[in-house]
């Protein structure tokens, strides 16, 4: 039987939170199961057998297991966030390359919220009013490029939460005078006009510091955001069994079918150029580990005990 405990470490120094994400992955999986949803058991599946490559000095990189890329599994929406975060930062960093004089702003677009029936087509509505706003004649004048990505936050009542990140990237020309900058007050009507509301939104809209110190108002914050889960584990996963699984199930329905990111203008087009796929499809391979396979001495595998709850090389 084995007796070590995988333990992989970051470059950073922080190990990587494996077992917090199959924990979580499991309990997600059985509110599938009781729900009826048919992809229970390959959600459960999900992540078991871990192989790495090691380096001499113990480093190891993930190069095969099978993830169940399920919208809410904690497994995949970690991976999904690190690709995300770093696919991001490589489009950021080609932008500003490209465009030197160029200024990001980040904008958060909200809207009431929402019942656990009217969540889908909510989420839709935002969608397609985003794509609407950005062609709008003012927003248009300045506007290089920009990523999307939307976030359900879940309210003690029992409504949802639907908003989006949107981080921008606009001509200097921008901040030039009233004609060409938009202040929040006038984001809050063009996103009113766009989303068809009768009543005037809540938008926060900042500029963000292009260059890599971090912080609130920083690029690498904000890229961050744009990139992080759609829904944190934490909002579905609580100690009230009856409550989560109304979660699970309104969610499950929700968001499917919808993009959790996007890209347009000059970042769709750099996504292009850097021949960017989607991050499902490579789940592991998400982060910007420079260890070549080459370099590396041995295979390690690990795989999920069911009765230790934890993973054993």
């Amino acid at each position: 039987m084995s007796k070590k405990i995988l333990k992989d470490i970051s470059r950073n120094g922080k190990e990587r939170p494996w077992r917090e994400r199959k924990l979580e992955n499991l309990q997600y999986a059985e509110y599938l199961r009781i729900l009826n949803f048919k992809k229970a058991n390959r959600v459960k599946e999900c992540g078991e057998v871990l192989r790495f490559v090691a380096d001499d000095e113990g480093r190891l990189r993930l190069y095969q297991t099978w993830f169940c890329k399920s919208r809410l599994c904690p497994l995949c929406n970690w991976r999904r966030s690190m690709g995300q975060s770093n696919q991001l930062m490589q489009v950021l960093d080609e932008a500003h390359k490209q465009r030197k004089t160029g200024r990001f702003l980040f904008l958060t677009l909200t809207a009431e919220n929402a019942s656990g029936e009217n969540l889908k087509q909510e989420v839709r509505k935002m969608g397609r009013a985003i794509s609407k706003l950005f062609q709008y004649k003012k927003p248009a004048k300045n506007l290089l490029g920009y990523v999307r990505s939307t976030e359900i936050t879940i309210n003690k009542n029992g409504t949802y939460h639907q908003h989006m990140h949107v981080l921008l990237f606009v001509k200097p020309t921008y901040f030039k005078d009233s004609a060409n900058y938009i202040n929040q007050a006038e984001w809050s009507k063009l996103w009113q006009r766009a989303m068809k509301l009768d009543y005037q939104p809540i938008v926060n809209v900042e500029a963000v510091r292009s260059n890599k110190a971090k912080g609130k108002n920083s690029l690498i914050a904000s890229a961050q955001e744009t990139a992080k889960y759609q829904v944190k584990s934490k909002d579905i996963l609580t100690n009230d069994q009856e409550r989560d699984l109304q979660v699970v199930e309104d969610l499950e329905q929700g968001l499917a079918g919808s993009r959790q990111i996007s890209y347009g203008g000059l970042f769709k087009e750099i996504r292009k150029q850097l021949q960017l796929e989607d991050v499902d499809a490579h789940l592991i391979n998400v982060d910007d580990d420079k260890v070549k396979i080459d370099e590396m001495v041995r295979e390690v595998v690990a795989k999920w005990d069911y009765q230790r709850k934890n993973y054993f090389v």
